[in-house]
């Protein structure tokens, strides 16, 4: 992927390197939702039998879970300055980030005719804090809907390449896309709709398949954005696409439970299954339309 000359964000907030890993004010309280103990170790035994970090598990799981509860933390927050990384990581973020903005600042209002907010974009080591919570690098890449901010420990790369298939850029990319697709999701009144659905929802199987719709969905807003953003500016090499497609197949549902038993139980499936996942990145790559993604009609 050919990322250098990409457009550079404004809204980054580099918390690494922050005393505490930054954290302020202290964990969420009890009712802040998110997956308990349990599911972290469930998550980090197929983790551990895949030879996959746990992170790439239990993030979404827990972003999910914190929106399927019907609730959210509502936490203080010292005000933050937004700051341009001098890192080679940290400015990859950074051009991805712009690049994502830059589309959506123009496809957004063009096809659905709604305006484009920028979210901020947290960069953390270890743990820090949210709106939705304590975020921790166990939990992977997530975006809190609260306080309308992607949290991103850089170690999650580091370790896509070593225990992941190899990574890559565009695989990178991928990842920080579906966060911005989570985004472009509470922007077009899905999050919100989708948390009270599920609060509505007579079982956990009707809750779970709502998550595998929005989390679909995000996978083909990513889509969306390599279309565009590489019709603007053509940044996508040979390969890419194949590793982003090798990283979404990774991680689906099937999959994993395969690995962790052998079968299969598509009514727990809160991701998708890897051919789904599959599925709708490509869509979103192929049409680059955000009709197209709308996971919720199908």
């Amino acid at each position: 992927m050919k990322w250098e000359e990409l457009q550079t964000s404004d809204n980054i907030e580099d918390r690494r390197g922050e005393p505490g890993g930054g954290m302020f004010g202290g964990p969420s309280g009890g009712g802040g939702g998110g997956i308990g103990l349990g599911t972290i170790v469930v998550l980090g035994i197929i983790g551990w039998a895949l030879g996959i970090n746990p992170s790439l598990l239990i993030g979404g799981a827990d972003m999910l879970s914190r929106m399927g509860g019907g609730r959210q933390v509502e936490q203080e927050e010292r005000p933050r300055d937004t700051t341009r990384p001098t890192d080679q990581m940290g400015q990859f973020v950074s051009k991805v980030l712009g690049s994502n903005e830059q589309v959506w600042s123009q496809v957004l209002p063009e096809q659905k005719g709604v305006a484009f907010r920028a979210p901020r974009l947290v960069l953390f080591d270890g743990v820090t804090n949210s709106r939705c919570g304590a975020a921790q690098s166990a939990m992977g890449p997530f975006y809190c809907p609260v306080d309308q901010k992607i949290y991103l420990d850089t170690s999650f790369f580091r370790d896509m390449k070593q225990r992941f298939g190899g990574g890559g850029d565009f695989a990178y990319a991928y990842v920080i896309s579906h966060e911005m697709g989570h985004h472009i999701e509470n922007l077009l009144g899905v999050l919100p709709k989708v948390q009270r659905a599920q609060a509505r929802a007579g079982s956990r199987a009707e809750a779970n398949a709502l998550s595998v719709r929005v989390e679909l969905m995000a996978d083909c807003l990513a889509g969306v954005w390599a279309n565009n953003g590489n019709a603007r500016s053509r940044f996508l090499e040979e390969g890419d696409i194949e590793r982003a497609v090798a990283s979404a197949q990774a991680i689906g549902d099937d999959r994993l439970q395969r690995a962790q038993g052998g079968r299969v139980v598509p009514d727990s499936f809160t991701h998708g299954s890897s051919a789904q996942r599959t599925e709708w990145l490509l869509r979103g790559l192929k049409s680059g339309r955000i009709d197209d993604c709308n996971t919720f009609n199908r």
